[in-house]
């Protein structure tokens, strides 16, 4: 455990304060929090290392960023609370100020991204072909879901249609969902060539889908989570939709360097390691089935299966790309 007076001495600046505000809601990065508090970076690192060391933050290095999120639980926890009870009005309103200056610079990072898909849209499925052998990303979805039959599957981010392409024929009804209307414009010529009727396309955001919760059997995310700002919150919206025994399957990139992929293609998100997705698991309320590493390509490419319920692991599987 920390040291009680580390934590008062990190608390003792009103930036550190904002800045454990800011990081309650969701994992940030130092050049979000810098621009939200109007302060250089190295500034603002400063100050993150600060609480970092007395355990009321933790950073997490990837490629040139580092991200911030709230430190171990018996540390955060009650600290907040006691933060809470102190800090009344006072905090309240020093935290809707920030709140809404770091919702405007996610909405200009959201545009630029949106900006991105429009223009890219036509070269999508070529463009994810150069990351990794596809056919074998997509052998090893289809392994991991088996033979069974799916009620209503639901493709988060569904770009030009591909998952349903895969698996719409095993659904009853499939619906994709994706921000960019020149996508589903795509998606809408490709799935009526292969005579997929009963599969519909909605203009949605990954973070409100435009489902019940409980209504899902099956949800994908197929390399759409390094584009997320906030990927916790795209999966416990996928965990929200999904009912009782209902699965989710991402498909993305393991931790990597590849900083270029940030400005060139929009990349939020170097990579996930298996830590951070099965915290994410847990904390939506799913249980880890399946995860495999497909190893040989450009990028390293994982898949992680996880299911609405408190049912016990399979396994681990390992799989490397054949030589």
């Amino acid at each position: 455990m920390p040291n009680t007076l580390d934590i008062f001495r990190a608390l003792a600046d009103s930036t550190r304060l904002r800045i454990v505000a800011l990081v309650r809601s969701m994992e940030l990065s130092v050049g979000e929090l810098a621009q939200v508090l109007g302060q250089s970076q190295p500034r603002v690192s400063r100050h993150v290392k600060i609480l970092a060391d007395a355990g009321i933050v933790e950073r997490r290095k990837e490629g040139s960023w580092v991200f911030v999120a709230l430190g171990a639980p018996e540390v955060a926890a009650p600290l907040c609370t006691a933060l809470d009870t102190w800090e009344g009005d006072r905090a309240h309103a020093r935290a809707e100020a920030d709140t809404a200056r770091l919702a405007a610079v996610r909405a200009d990072r959201a545009a630029h991204a949106a900006g991105w898909f429009e223009h890219h849209a036509g070269e999508w499925d070529a463009i994810r072909s150069l990351h990794v052998a596809e056919e074998q990303v997509e052998a090893a979805m289809a392994a991991a879901l088996g033979d069974v039959r799916i009620g209503q599957l639901v493709d988060i981010g569904t770009g030009t249609g591909r998952m349903l392409e895969l698996f719409g024929r095993r659904a009853d009804h499939a619906l994709g969902i994706d921000r960019s209307s020149e996508m589903l414009r795509l998606a809408r010529a490709k799935l009526s060539e292969q005579g997929l009727d009963h599969a519909e396309l909605r203009q949605a955001d990954l973070y409100a889908l435009p489902l019940d919760g409980g209504s899902a059997d099956l949800a994908i995310l197929h390399h759409v989570l390094h584009f997320a700002q906030s990927p916790d919150a795209a999966i416990a919206e996928a965990a929200r939709v999904l009912g009782a025994g209902g699965r989710l399957l991402i498909a993305d990139f393991a931790p990597h360097g590849r900083e270029e992929l940030r400005t060139r293609d929009a990349h939020a998100r170097l990579g996930f390691s298996d830590e951070q997705m099965l915290g994410w698991f847990e904390a939506a309320g799913l249980a880890p089935v399946r995860t495999e590493t497909l190893e040989g390509g450009e990028l390293t490419v994982k898949l992680w299966l996880a299911r609405k319920a408190a049912e016990p692991t399979t396994g681990k599987v390992r799989v490397k790309e054949a030589a």
